[in-house]
């Protein structure tokens, strides 16, 4: 006679190895949503930073008492760099945000399945794998507005190219 179960529906098989594959199952999405949330907490603090580069750049134009056309142009030139930036970062952050909603769903799906002992999977496949392709777009954009950090610091002449290096530690005669 099979044993009867305290908690009917819960438990999808009796033995150590089912309880485990429950619990392995139901950790996933928590664990995504974690490593989302810690994505999110980077991209927001990512964009206070560009947030306070714009405003540091607009002081500075505001305030050019000789304006030079080539200063202005390279003002503006980081100042349209930066929103580029905004821009990318604000879509990380909508995706990211969108996939950790779709991880709690996803974890929400697994939860009413196991309570009603219902046919979730669809609902489980289709949470998490918004949650997956949500959290690749987002960090496509992170990576797109590293680019674009990267290229601002060599067009705004922070970084010097390769040949200007070479040039300077070039003997003059």
């Amino acid at each position: 006679m099979p044993a009867v179960s305290a908690f009917p529906g819960l438990i999808p098989d009796e033995s150590v190895d089912g309880v485990a594959h429950l619990i392995q199952t139901a950790l996933t999405p928590v664990f995504m949503l974690s490593g989302i949330g810690t994505l999110l907490n980077m991209f927001n603090t990512r964009l206070a930073r560009v947030s306070d580069r714009i405003e540091i750049v607009r002081d500075k134009l505001e305030s050019q008492d000789d304006k030079t056309d080539k200063d202005t142009r390279t003002l503006l030139r980081r100042l349209a760099l930066l929103h580029y930036r905004t821009l990318l970062l604000d879509a990380a952050i909508l995706f990211g945000g969108v996939g950790g909603a779709s991880a709690c769903g996803s974890a929400f799906a697994l939860f009413l399945g196991s309570v009603r002992d219902s046919a979730v999977a669809w609902w489980l496949v289709l949470m998490f794998g918004n949650a997956l392709v949500c959290t690749v777009i987002a960090l496509g954009m992170f990576l797109g507005d590293s680019i674009v950090a990267w290229h601002g610091l060599r067009v705004t002449i922070f970084l010097p190219h390769k040949r200007d290096l070479l040039t300077s530690i070039t003997p003059q005669d």
